[in-house]
């Protein structure tokens, strides 16, 4: 799964993929900071099966803490987007054509109205944050227009005539944005396009566009530098109709990273609080620091940053965990090691998706599968629940 971090510059973009992943990347006040794509591994949640088999894991694709899965995700920072960023301005081309294979956007929005659309610096409050939000998805449903729009008259011309499915055509032309068959057809359907290819104008491609980037690209808002921010302007963004939205202080989140790399504090990432572990050893304005970041976890619950991650891995993208092993008796994979792989997997996938998932192989070669649970066996078509135990048998 990969997870694009969007939105204009010197928002906090930086920031918010530093404190998700702790990798490192160029943060600074002014516009373009990020000029090359950073990616790096953050991590969803799930609840670890050895507390419910009473037994010890020993996890190889994922880290287990206190009884919590950490299930690594893929993250990618691009540099800002500016408005008609679609015609080339700023570094609009470079920025979209990173994000072809992303599953999902967050959308890190300024929600202190602190800069103008191109980044620079406003007194706070004298932007509004939703005009980001307008903007930003304009770009983007133009970008998938554009590249469904080039040449389209003589391709059109020749789909009618060879009496092509249209959901076909269209995924045709978009298939290095990662975009699949079933979502042009939601789309199509959510779109009301006219029945001929020929006859669809400029505002009809839009309009698909739209629903395209809704279907393969989903959204969620990260409201971030929240704690600088009007509690009320932050109160206006949380409810807007239709957005899935998150306050955020991604300095505080990285800031707290640093300071458990540094021994001074206990914390998880997502935890609503820290804990200080020797109050004696801190100078003055590293105790100011750690007040202030209390007082803000409190206010808003945490800092925001992983429950955004999980928002869109849990919510958006409506994902399980689930967890493979080859010995369903002693819940060990091939070296004897304890319940070592968690893989996220679409809600409603079936048992030989899983089988996929792990090799292509055990996916082709499926005959049944047993779930460590209940010992029962099941079927290729039987759909996975959050937290299964499968082992997979296949044909040698």
């Amino acid at each position: 799964m990969l997870i694009g971090i969007v939105g204009k510059p010197n928002v906090g973009k930086s920031t918010f993929f530093s404190a998700a992943t702790m990798a490192t990347a160029e943060i600074a006040n002014y516009p373009f900071t990020t000029i090359k794509p950073n990616k790096g591994m953050g991590f969803v949640r799930g609840k670890c099966p050895h507390i419910d088999f009473q037994v010890k894991c020993q996890p190889r694709n994922s880290a287990c803490e206190n009884g919590v899965r950490l299930i690594p995700i893929e993250l990618l920072d691009v540099a800002g987007l500016v408005p008609d960023a679609c015609q080339g301005k700023g570094l609009g081309n470079q920025f979209l054509d990173d994000l072809r294979q992303a599953d999902a956007f967050i959308h890190v929005v300024d929600a202190s109205g602190s800069s103008d659309f191109e980044g620079n610096v406003v007194k706070p409050g004298s932007h509004d944050p939703v005009e980001d939000l307008i903007f930003l998805e304009r770009e983007i449903n133009q970008w998938i227009k554009g590249i469904m729009a080039k040449g389209f008259d003589k391709f059109a011309r020749g789909a009618h005539l060879e009496g092509a499915k249209i959901e076909e055509v269209i995924h045709e032309r978009l298939t290095g944005l990662g975009v699949t068959e079933a979502q042009v057809s939601a789309a199509l359907r959510e779109s009301n396009m006219p029945p001929k290819l020929i006859d669809w104008k400029d505002e009809d491609m839009y309009r698909l566009a739209q629903h395209i980037r809704r279907q393969s690209k989903p959204m969620m808002i990260a409201l971030n530098k929240a704690d600088v921010a009007d509690p009320a302007l932050v109160k206006r963004l949380s409810e807007l109709d239709g957005y899935m939205t998150i306050p955020t202080c991604a300095e505080t989140e990285l800031a707290l990273r640093r300071a458990v790399k540094a021994g001074l504090i206990s914390y998880t990432p997502g935890d609503k609080e820290f804990k200080v572990n020797d109050p004696s050893k801190l100078n003055a304005n590293q105790k100011k620091a750690l007040d202030y970041m209390a007082q803000v976890m409190q206010r808003y619950e945490g800092t925001g940053v992983q429950k955004c991650l999980e928002k869109v891995a849990f919510e958006l993208l409506d994902l399980i965990v689930v967890y493979p092993v080859e010995d369903e008796g002693h819940l060990t994979d091939h070296d004897g090691r304890v319940l070592p792989d968690a893989f996220l997997l679409k809600k409603g996938s079936t048992a030989r998706d899983m089988a996929y998932k792990v090799h292509t192989d055990l996916g082709d070669n499926f005959i049944r599968a047993i779930n460590a649970r209940t010992h029962r066996v099941v079927g290729h078509d039987h759909i996975m629940e959050n937290e299964d135990v499968m082992t997979i048998v296949a044909k040698r």
